[in-house]
C-alpha cells in the first residue's frame, strides 16, 4: 500500500524544520519579520468577539460587542496592533458555503478594515475550542482539513497590507506531541505562505503556548515568521479565583504580588486542602517579583537571539476580580519592563473582559482603567 500523502508532507515538513531551517532562514537584515515584529510592540487582545463566544455569533452580536469605537479608544490609547481571536467553526463553515459564515468573515472583513484604518496592526489568531483541536492528535483527515483552512483563509486576505495584517496559525494548540505540532505547523505555514507570499506568519509551542513550549520549539523551514509564547507566571496570582481551570486557583482571593513566605503564610489558613495550601506555600516560596519576571523573560529573548528569529509574547494578563488592583498593575507593569529589556513585543490579555483594560457595561462606552494603561507604559496615560 502507498503511504498516505499527507502523512509524506508532515513527514517532510518535519525533517526540514529541524535538520533544514538554518538553509531556508534569511539574515535578520533581510528577514522581513524583524521588522514586522517592531509593530508588535505593545497591543491588546480582543477576546470573547469573533471566537469563544459561548452563543452564536450573530450579526448583532459582532457588531455591537466591540465597536466602531473602541478600536479608535485602542489607538487612543497608545496601542499599536490589535489580537483578533477567531473561532475556526464559523470559518469551517465560510469553506462549506454557508450563509452564517459568510456573515461572520463579511463581519471579520469589516473588523479588520476598521481596524487597519486606525493605523493599528491586526494579529488574525485562529483561537478554536478544544475540541477542535483534539483530532489534530492523531491521523491526517484533520490536519488536511486544517490546513485547507489556512489557505482559504490566506488567500482571502492575500490582498490586503502585510506591514498590517498578520496571520497566527493557532493559539494554545493543546497538543501532546511538539514533533507531530511541528510538522503540522510548518506544513499549515507552507501553505499559507503559498497563498500569500508576503504576509509575517506567527507560529506558537505544542501545547499551551507557554514559555516552556517555545524552548521546546525548532524554527520552522519558512521565512517572515514570529515565534510567540503566553506567560501567566506566576500562576496563584494572575489567575486566583479562575473557575475554568486547575481547582488550586479557584478559592484564591486576594493573593500579593510580590511573594514571600511572610506575606503568603497568613494566607494559608483561608484554604480547605493541605493541597491547595501548599499550592500557596510554594508561590510564597518562589519569591516573584520584579527579578523573577525579568530573569524567566530573558530566556525567551535567549530562544531568538539562539535561533536568529523575532519572538512575542501573545499572551499576559490578571484576572481582576480578586487581584489586589494596586498589585495588578504592579506584576503588568513589570512584565512590561522586562519585555522590553529583552526587545519582546506584547499583547495584554485582554481589552474588555475578566483580564480587560476597560470596562464596558450595558452597551455603554468604555472606561479605561488608567492605572493598568499607566503600568503598560502607553502614551494613552498620560492624556
Amino acid at each position: 500500500m502507498m503511504p498516505n500523502r499527507l502523512a509524506l508532507k508532515l513527514l517532510l515538513a518535519l525533517i526540514l524544520s529541524f535538520g533544514a531551517a538554518s538553509l531556508f532562514a534569511q539574515p535578520a537584515e533581510t528577514d522581513p519579520a524583524f521588522a514586522r515584529a517592531q509593530h508588535l510592540r505593545h497591543g491588546i487582545n480582543a477576546s470573547i468577539w469573533f471566537a469563544q463566544h459561548p452563543g452564536s455569533y450573530t450579526v448583532e452580536y459582532l457588531r455591537t460587542f466591540t465597536t466602531a469605537d473602541d478600536i479608535a479608544l485602542i489607538a487612543k490609547l497608545g496601542f499599536d496592533h490589535v489580537r483578533v481571536s477567531i473561532d475556526a467553526d464559523p470559518l469551517t463553515e465560510w469553506r462549506a458555503g454557508h450563509s452564517s459564515g459568510a456573515a461572520f468573515v463579511t463581519e471579520l472583513d469589516r473588523v479588520v478594515k476598521t481596524i487597519t484604518d486606525n493605523h493599528l496592526v491586526v494579529v488574525l489568531d485562529i483561537h478554536p475550542e478544544s475540541a477542535y483541536k483534539a483530532p489534530l492528535r492523531q491521523g491526517t483527515t484533520s490536519v488536511h482539513q486544517f490546513t485547507a483552512l489556512w489557505r482559504a483563509l490566506a488567500a482571502h486576505y492575500a490582498a490586503t497590507d502585510p506591514d498590517y495584517v498578520y496571520f497566527e496559525i493557532m493559539n494554545e494548540p493543546e497538543q501532546d506531541d511538539p514533533y507531530r505540532w511541528q510538522g503540522i505547523q510548518s506544513n499549515v505555514a507552507a501553505a499559507i505562505r503559498e497563498a500569500a507570499p508576503h504576509h509575517t506568519i506567527i507560529v506558537s509551542g505544542a501545547h499551551w503556548s507557554g514559555l516552556e513550549d517555545l524552548l521546546a520549539l525548532q524554527p520552522i523551514a519558512v521565512n517572515n515568521v514570529i515565534y510567540t509564547f503566553h506567560d501567566y507566571e506566576p500562576f496563584p496570582f494572575t489567575h486566583q479565583g479562575a473557575t475554568w481551570t486547575t481547582p488550586d486557583v479557584q478559592p484564591l482571593r486576594a493573593i500579593p504580588y510580590p511573594s514571600s513566605p511572610e506575606d503568603i503564610t497568613p494566607k494559608l489558613d483561608e484554604e480547605s486542602s493541605l493541597g491547595s495550601q501548599f499550592f500557596l506555600n510554594q508561590y510564597g516560596l518562589a519569591r516573584w517579583d520584579a527579578f523573577r519576571v525579568e530573569n524567566t523573560i530573558e530566556f525567551a529573548a535567549k530562544w531568538g537571539k539562539l535561533h536568529n528569529v523575532p519572538v512575542y509574547c501573545g499572551e499576559f494578563g490578571v484576572l481582576r476580580y480578586y487581584a489586589p488592583p494596586e498589585m495588578r498593575a504592579q506584576w503588568l507593569h513589570d512584565m512590561r519592563v522586562a519585555f522590553e529589556k529583552n526587545n519582546i513585543g506584547w499583547a495584554m490579555w485582554d481589552y474588555q473582559t475578566n483580564f480587560g483594560v476597560v470596562t464596558k457595561k450595558d452597551g455603554g462606552p468604555a472606561t479605561p482603567d488608567m492605572d493598568v494603561v499607566k503600568a503598560l507604559g502607553l502614551s494613552g496615560a498620560t492624556r
